[in-house]
């Protein structure tokens, strides 16, 4: 073990976390590694002597905002700041390209290294700019230092991905699938105190256990998490839809703390399409799904996302999945432009779509979605739906909350108006109006 010669404790960090809610997580346990070392966390960039920028690198996109981020930030050395450190899955997969391009940054390390974070960082005090990525450990330690607000809390139950998706980078940014050990999550989940909602988090976390244990496991940590005191409930993220089977549906239908809610990245409709992404199944057996959970589970929200403009997407494979998104009726969706990334299989596909198709493909998907999800939020408007409050809202000028079919971030919210609310305490609301996306309400207590 490397003995540190610099103490690091009179040093202020910072941290921005970019990215997906998996990546918030690795954030917050490397926030857990530098409180551990008492030193101070500060949110203020302009007292901050080494700045950490957590890195997303899953589309072009991401890469931009990441090197943008880090060249903004970097204007901060004419202060306090001393060293900027570049984490995640930038440096992971692209450290070739960015090392000697990012020169405002002087730390690199990727997704596996944060276990050795003290070490990397005072060899770059001693010696300078330093490429630190694969030469770490992995950090697997339960503590955490949450971003969230305080009353929910994503749990990532696994890293990797073995789909092999011919559109995706992940694979060759984290590697194949590694689920997590059991006692290990479940020991996490107790340390993060009072939770309202528990978000379970993977790449897929329909395929937790199958490379540790030889078998599917996420029933049985469903049902190890569900029985702690602390967690009121928990909630499904990214599962696949070849993996749901009847023990998943038996165990959301059954148990009380898991919220009926479900999300199915399926990424198109079309058949021809969908075994160009090496996906597994087709329009079919996506369709018998959704019609399964809800035949099961009446009451189930169904989220799912898609990629528009596809190598060779026709207009009349655009128009079927508009169709298909009419005949599924899912809750929420989210729609995203095909992002032609090097080193995935797909980047080699004839019949690219001109950007701008595709970009026009995303409105009109999100349109086609809008005027569905607006139909069934009709529902509610008279009705009293249980509410978890998420905090103010000050430019509504009223509270903020999700009912059971929105998930942080990405669906809709609940704005209502009470006298008496508790941040993390469930509310009943009276929904008096919705938009297509939000709905609006009070509290019975509420007089207009």
């Amino acid at each position: 073990m490397t003995i540190l010669t610099i103490d690091f404790s009179n040093k202020i960090f910072g941290l921005i976390s970019l990215g997906c809610d998996k990546n918030r997580v690795d954030s917050e346990k490397l926030l857990s590694i530098i409180k551990e070392r008492g030193c101070q966390i500060s949110n203020d960039v302009n007292e901050v002597n080494v700045l950490i920028v957590n890195t997303c690198s899953f589309l072009n996109d991401a890469r931009k905002e990441a090197i943008e981020t880090i060249l903004e930030y970097a204007e901060y050395k004419s202060g306090n700041l001393e060293k900027l450190v570049v984490t995640g899955c930038l440096p992971q997969k692209f450290v070739g390209e960015t090392f000697g391009a990012l020169t405002e940054a002087d730390l690199f390390l990727g997704t596996e290294d944060y276990g050795s974070f003290f070490e990397a960082l005072e060899k770059c005090y001693a010696e300078g700019r330093t490429n630190y990525v694969g030469c770490g450990t992995e950090y697997f330690g339960e503590k955490r230092v949450l971003t969230t607000p305080s009353h929910y809390a994503y749990l990532k139950i696994a890293d990797g991905c073995n789909n092999r998706c011919t559109y995706c980078l992940i694979p060759k940014i984290r590697g194949k699938y590694k689920s997590y050990p059991l006692e290990s999550l479940v020991a996490e989940a107790e340390s993060l105190g009072d939770v309202s909602e528990l978000i379970l988090v993977a790449q897929d976390v329909t395929r937790y256990g199958l490379d540790v244990y030889g078998q599917k496991k996420l029933v049985k940590i469903l049902q190890m998490l569900t029985t702690l005191v602390n967690i009121n409930s928990v909630r499904l993220l990214y599962c696949y839809p070849d993996m749901i089977d009847d023990a998943l549906i038996s165990e959301i239908r059954d148990n009380p703390k898991i919220v009926k809610y479900i999300d199915i990245p399926l990424q198109h409709s079309e058949n021809r399409i969908l075994k160009l992404m090496n996906r597994p199944a087709g329009r079919e057996e996506y369709l018998a799904l959704i019609r399964k959970l809800r035949e099961n589970i009446p009451d189930i929200a169904i989220r799912s996302t898609f990629i528009s403009g596809f190598p060779s997407e026709t207009e009349e494979d655009h128009e079927n999945l508009c169709k298909f998104l009419e005949e599924a009726q899912f809750d929420n969706c989210g729609f995203f432009a095909y992002s032609r990334e090097p080193d995935t299989a797909a980047f080699k596909l004839k019949g690219q779509v001109p950007y701008f198709k595709k970009r026009a493909r995303v409105k009109q998907l999100y349109a086609v979605q809008q005027k569905i999800s607006k139909a069934r939020l009709e529902k509610y408007v008279g009705k009293t739906i249980k509410v978890l409050c998420d905090g103010i809202d000050y430019e509504h000028n009223c509270f903020v909350g999700r009912a059971y079919f929105q998930t942080p971030d990405i669906d809709g919210k609940v704005y209502f108006n009470a006298l008496n609310v508790v941040q993390g305490e469930y509310f009943e609301v009276l929904i008096e109006s919705q938009d297509g996306y939000d709905l609006y309400g009070r509290t019975e207590d509420y007089a207009l």
